[in-house]
């Protein structure tokens, strides 16, 4: 069968989409109280409607923060049958409370298009708190002020699971002009009334970034507005494991409508959900609460050889491997650029093989677990690859690895890293900034603007690791340079075998 998509074609849609990342789309805009703008008059001009399955634990607070924004006319609560009190207590707290005609969220959602008697519809979650007050009004203003027609709200805290690795990925990869988005599966929408009954509403979890891209695709201005931050009760894995693939379902669903559904975008996409399990917001996502860190430098500190120097070996590219090192001395190329382009063309199992053999530091396996147990958030950094990164920390059975992300094409290496965000100062041109260690540390440390450890460790063995040490409340060397790296670093402590972490945790932690 003759093949239409070419390579060519192929990179050409690539840089296409590359150039409109680099800017917002024509019809995105991020919205802002400082947007220049007539104030706007706070009349009561706004439908709420509020999708509801058994939500009495949350559905009265929802229904009485919606009715005390001055721009709200009605709230109306669509009821999917609850069995619990959800319908007596939206009603006692003021709402309209309807049933649904089906049971779903997307059923419900147009059910209140259909109720709403005013232009203007916000929807909001029934199991929402942490609402602040003008949240309605700001949500509106892109709309009352002709400036927008289909707003998502962005809220403090990150996406979750689904969000960063399968819709943010794909969304990516099909809707490039939706990128920006913080949050494309977010319940709190604000939209035109008219728009809206133009649009196709999914059953399922897919049926808000449904009508984010049919919004879009109809040549509608989306715009998004920062709420602060909210909070959701948290869903079961199997509700996670069905609310992905429903929303892999819509994404491709609509990919395909619009011409976009390609083999290559395919493999594409699946290569972008990998990095994405490299990003600090995923990383995150893990921590359960947990309030000590443990940072664990990889190149010598949890394998006793190089990686890169391993792989070389493997791979015939000793003299390349070398070459590449004294044009890194030189200064005309960058360490991570210079890996990259040594090893293009190698096979992506060549690299997973070293991985998977490389020896590891003796001890470090039970270290890593026993500080687990006591409450430590383990953690692998290297200024090498994720692919290699993420296989060492799953054999230490650590909790994340933090690297930058070689890109492959057909499972070869493509000769292109992808510096990580974390390393780089926000809004850096990573062709200017080397990466640093010591930014990542402060990624994981000050996340989305809070403090969220008690105590963070990290153990190095290089030069390049002297900075993040220094960030880090106990820093700890190990390896034959330890002794000169203490000359700057003096409060660091030495250690013989990782073992000797173990002795600097406080007993009753250690039992737990």
């Amino acid at each position: 069968m003759k093949r239409f998509f070419t390579r060519e074609l192929f990179q050409s849609w690539y840089r296409l989409i590359q150039r409109m990342r680099q800017g917002t789309a024509a019809n995105q805009h991020s919205w802002s109280d400082s947007d220049p703008g007539q104030p706007i008059a706070l009349a009561q001009c706004v439908s709420v409607v509020i999708p509801a399955l058994n939500e009495s634990r949350r559905i009265a607070e929802v229904v009485e923060f919606a009715l005390s924004d001055p721009c709200t006319a009605e709230v109306i609560v669509i009821d999917d049958s609850s069995t619990d009190a959800t319908v007596e207590l939206a009603r006692a707290a003021g709402a309209r409370v309807l049933t649904s005609t089906m049971l779903g969220k997307g059923a419900s959602m147009q059910d209140g298009v259909q109720a709403a008697r005013c232009d203007v519809l916000v929807y909001l979650d029934g199991d929402l708190t942490g609402l602040r007050p003008g949240l309605i009004a700001d949500l509106c203003a892109p709309l009352l002020r002709d400036k927008a027609d289909f707003v998502k709200a962005r809220f403090g805290r990150s996406g979750g699971r689904v969000t960063e690795l399968t819709a943010k990925p794909m969304i990516k990869i099909f809707f490039p002009e939706l990128a920006g988005l913080a949050q494309p599966l977010g319940g709190v929408i604000a939209a035109r009334r008219a728009l809206l009954k133009a649009l196709r509403f999914e059953d399922g979890y897919g049926v808000d970034v449904g009508l984010l891209i049919d919004a879009s695709l109809s040549g509608a201005r989306v715009a998004e507005v920062d709420i602060d931050s909210l909070e959701h009760d948290s869903q079961a894995l199997e509700d996670l494991t069905l609310m992905a693939n429903e929303v892999g379902r819509v994404i491709f669903q609509r990919a395909r409508s619009a011409g976009r559904l390609h083999v290559d975008q395919i493999l594409a996409m699946y290569e972008v959900q990998r990095q994405a399990t490299s990003s600090i917001s995923f990383i995150m996502s893990r921590r359960k609460a947990r309030k000590r860190l443990l940072l664990l430098d990889l190149d010598g500190t949890v394998t006793q050889q190089n990686f890169f120097a391993e792989l070389a070996l493997a791979t015939g590219h000793q003299q390349e491997y070398r070459d590449a090192l004294e044009r890194v001395a030189e200064g005309s190329t960058s360490a991570e650029q210079a890996m990259a382009a040594t090893f293009r063309y190698v096979h992506r199992t060549r690299i997973e093989h070293v991985a998977r053999q490389i020896a590891i530091r003796p001890g470090l396996i039970e270290t890593v677990n026993r500080l687990r147990r006591a409450g430590f958030f383990v953690g692998v950094i290297s200024s090498g690859w994720f692919i290699a990164a993420e296989i060492i920390r799953r054999r230490i059975f650590a909790d994340f690895a933090i690297a930058h992300t070689v890109q492959f094409d057909n499972d070869t290496c493509g000769g292109v890293v992808r510096l990580n965000p974390a390393f780089l100062p926000p809004d850096a041109d990573e062709s200017t900034v080397p990466p640093s260690k010591d930014l990542a540390l402060a990624s994981l440390t000050q996340h989305n603007g809070e403090q969220p450890f008690d105590s963070v460790w990290a153990v190095g063995n290089a030069e390049d690791d002297l900075e993040m040490l220094r960030r880090a409340d106990r820093a700890f060397l190990i390896g034959p340079q330890a002794e000169a790296l203490k000359l700057q670093l003096e409060r660091a402590i030495i250690l013989t075998h990782t073992e000797d972490l173990l002795a600097e945790i406080d007993e009753q932690a250690l039992a737990a």
